[in-house]
């Protein structure tokens, strides 16, 4: 099919999807026309991942129509979908954490030769194709032994492998460093001009589209909203169809008057990834942590909190020190984390609500024999869902079923029922939507109002300085630099974060020269 002069490799005409009973799609619509990037955008629960599930086989219609290169088709499976020549890249991980990097690549397309699974061969050829799209990673490594980020980035490179016409991706730069991004750039550039493909892109952080987007096509609430041009648009424009309203404020800030020192982290190290690390909190601060991959920001917040060993240091919280060698100690404490992978360390994602909240708290709700007060229960529950706006249908729905945001909520919210003193977010908006951000960011300023500290993690530039009072930047497991709201532009991080001074930032947020 030609739509004008441009060849459409793909289109859903009035495409309707339900679970149980529950429309999670309503009369959708969508292509994707070959050589073009579109940038299909909406909040959390829009129905995006549904619409690419049914177009990559993974869920089928219930209604509507699908054509693929011009002719229809029925329900596919992921197989057939593929065959097809479409590669999709999951928000979530889709990886088998055991195999190695090169196996996953080829996971469902493995080489046999004469009965026996051709090894050598496969780590060859992944290798060409990480080689191809500049990422270093040695193909023989087990999945499970790389970071977060590395494993995105072998979901990009099994996504290619397969030389796809129509390629989805998912979020997938939730993960990436600036510069890996900035590599992922050229990578899509390259697939949109020299080979023709169709790009499907999923992301929540609008600053990226200006980088690669030729057209926007935004969902609310299961349905189609509009789709236009993206040089016709305005960032504004698209936000409000997004969200339904106006979002006034990208970063919400309350001004509090600085209070006394509530925390204090004292010459840690642990391993090779924290290195003779001492910082401040105080009342009426959110302190946010920079740096690159590998400079050792998770490690820290992981030290902190008792799930890595520290070989030297001591954490001090309200003057008095505390003895942190679990995680255990450091809830007793009132020090709580929300870890950068809500879903594999910061919720029980099979269990409902309900669980995910009590669960670290039955010291609190459990009588002497050991048995639930669920009186208790009820009251700590329903405080913290109706404190924190968490919305759900009730407390009996499973963690895993929530929005992105809804879902850091919860995590969260199980540690607030303790009156915790200090809270540590790791990546909190990684691969949630504008409006949840800053539903996010209000609940740290909610908690910066009543006094409870907030230390933050981010790999975004723009919101660690849009939103943090203090920045502290790390690099090869050590603080480099430190910066007051107002100092700080994404050059001076990026120089305190590489040890050397910035000439050009071109990566997936051009630098701002000015002071935020």
């Amino acid at each position: 099919m030609v739509v004008g002069a441009v060849e459409c490799l793909a289109e859903c005409e009035h495409v309707y999807k339900s679970f149980f009973g529950v429309n999670v799609l309503e009369d959708v619509s969508f292509r994707v026309n070959a050589g073009e990037v579109v940038a299909l955008l909406g909040e959390n629960g829009a129905g995006k991942s549904t619409l690419v599930k049914i177009l990559s086989g993974v869920y089928t219609r219930d209604s509507g129509s699908v054509r693929i290169f011009g002719r229809p088709v029925g329900d596919l499976t992921p197989r057939e979908a593929q065959a097809l020549g479409i590669s999709i890249i999951h928000q979530e991980l889709n990886l088998c954490s055991h195999l190695t990097v090169a196996e996953n690549i080829f996971l469902g397309r493995e080489i046999i030769k004469n009965g026996v699974l051709a090894k050598r061969e496969m780590s060859r050829m992944a290798a060409e194709v990480l080689r191809r799209i500049n990422i270093d990673m040695d193909p023989d490594i087990a999945v499970g032994d790389l970071s977060v980020s590395k494993q995105q980035l072998v979901e990009i490179a099994k996504a290619l492998s397969s030389n796809a016409r129509i390629l989805i991706m998912d979020e997938p730069t939730s993960a990436l460093t600036a510069r890996e991004i900035e590599d992922l750039f050229v990578i899509i550039r390259r697939l949109r001009g020299e080979s023709g493909c169709g790009i499907v892109y999923i992301s929540h952080r609008l600053d990226e589209l200006k980088h690669i987007t030729d057209r926007v096509t935004i969902m609310r609430d299961g349905r189609f909203i509009t789709s236009a041009d993206f040089a016709s648009i305005t960032m504004d424009e698209i936000i409000s169809h997004m969200v339904g309203r106006e979002i006034k404020e990208k970063f919400p800030r309350v001004d509090c008057a600085r209070g006394k020192k509530i925390f204090e982290v004292r010459n840690i190290s642990s391993g090779k990834a924290v290195r003779d690390v001492s910082l401040e909190l105080y009342e009426g601060e959110i302190v946010g942590i920079a740096g690159l991959m590998g400079a050792g920001r998770t490690e820290l917040t992981r030290a902190i909190f008792g799930v890595d060993p520290k070989d030297s240091g001591s954490v001090r919280l309200d003057g008095r020190e505390v003895a942190i060698g679990r995680p255990s100690d450091s809830i007793d404490a009132g020090i709580v984390l929300a870890p950068e992978d809500r879903k594999k360390d910061g919720l029980c994602t099979r269990l409902s609500v309900r669980e995910n909240i009590t669960l670290p708290n039955l010291d609190m709700v459990c009588e002497g024999a050991g048995m639930v007060n669920r009186r208790k229960e009820d009251v700590m529950v329903g405080e913290t869902v109706k404190n924190l706006s968490i919305k759900l249908s009730g407390p009996e729905v499973n963690a895993g079923s929530l929005s992105g945001g809804n879902q850091q909520k919860v995590v969260v919210g199980k540690w607030l029922a303790r009156n915790s003193r200090v809270v540590i977010f790791d990546e909190p908006t990684r691969g949630i939507d504008v409006a949840a951000k800053v539903e996010i960011y209000n609940l740290m300023n909610e908690l910066k109002r009543n006094g409870i500290g907030v230390m933050f993690v981010s790999s975004e530039m723009p919101e660690i300085i849009g939103f943090a009072d203090r920045i502290i930047v790390m690099c090869e497991g050590r603080i480099t630099g430190e910066f007051m709201r107002g100092e700080a532009t994404q050059n001076k991080i990026l120089e305190k974060a590489t040890q050397f001074e910035i000439k050009k930032i071109d990566a997936g947020c051009p630098a701002q020269e000015e002071a935020v």
